[in-house]
């Protein structure tokens, strides 16, 4: 990686309206264009775009589960945009450029497969598997040396906060700090719950605005705690979840279908009239 001092600025925004054309150094342009002009990009941090980062990963699944070229290539090239903006920001903080990200992905692929690049001998996708994480093992023995030491919880699985939740969890119940049953995850929900009640318990919109960031440390407290039943129920977080946001759509699809068949809009309609269709999708889903 180049030195500080050498990083490259950002590329310099070219006015007029810019062509696709396919080229990477073309695209890092347009960022810098849209970073320089429009006032949604101009206020965005690399902490801000951490939830579309991970929106993007989930739609870019969704489309290939879907097998449809079109919306691969279109949420292929939101993923793509995701990189493009953080290293515009990076760069813009003279830290690094997209060629320092570039450069330390193929250091990583070269390093890794010594069985593509030397003359190590692998005979299958186990072996490879294997000497990865050896690769992977001595890379972080070379940063606790450069005093970067591993703590006994950075094992924990990348994903949504559900898989990190229950990854955490996981690991630091095989280092003896868990409850024996799941009782006691209940009570910390409980516990947790009616910290939360009492954060926003007979306060005003004013007053729940004002102290929104605690109010948000303790709904992740419970969603924690929640995490933690479902560990102990040996169910997964992330599955349940969307088992439920999928029903929720299917029944919420169900009210739609229906105000439509009568002629209606769900503009036009009411919570109560909402309400009673919703209880009918659950009829359905059981009789179907």
């Amino acid at each position: 990686m180049k030195p500080l001092e050498q990083t490259t600025l950002p590329p310099t925004p070219v006015q007029g309206t810019p062509e696709a054309t396919g080229q990477i150094d073309d695209l890092l342009t347009l960022m810098a264009r849209l970073r320089a002009d429009c006032p949604w990009d101009k206020k965005q941090t690399n902490h801000s775009l951490i939830p579309y980062a991970i929106e993007e990963a989930y739609e870019l699944g969704e489309a290939v589960q879907a097998n449809d070229d079109e919306d691969i290539k279109g949420e292929l090239g939101d993923v793509l945009l995701q990189v493009v903006f953080h290293c515009q920001l990076y760069a813009e903080q003279g830290r690094f450029d997209m060629s320092d990200v570039i450069a330390t992905l193929q250091e990583k692929l070269i390093r890794r497969h010594p069985h593509v690049f030397e003359a190590e001998t692998l005979t299958d996708d186990a072996a490879v598997k294997a000497r990865w994480d050896e690769i992977k093992l001595e890379e972080q023995q070379a940063r606790e040396a450069r005093g970067k030491p591993k703590r006994r919880l950075d094992n924990t699985k990348a994903g949504s906060a559900l898989m990190q939740a229950q990854s955490v969890q996981s690991q630091a119940s095989k280092l003896g700090f868990d409850w024996e049953g799941v009782a006691g995850a209940f009570e910390k929900l409980e516990e947790e719950v009616e910290e939360l009640k009492a954060e926003v318990r007979d306060k005003s919109k004013a007053e729940i605005k004002a102290n929104i960031s605690d109010i948000e440390k303790e709904l992740g407290d419970c969603m924690f705690a929640l995490v933690n039943v479902a560990r102990k129920l040996s169910l997964d977080a992330e599955a349940a979840t969307l088992t439920c946001v999928h029903k929720f759509k299917s029944r919420f699809g169900y009210i739609e279908a229906q105000l439509a068949a009568a002629g209606k809009r769900l503009e036009d309609s009411d919570i109560e009239e909402m309400d009673a269709l919703w209880e009918a999708a659950k009829q359905h889903e059981r009789s179907s």
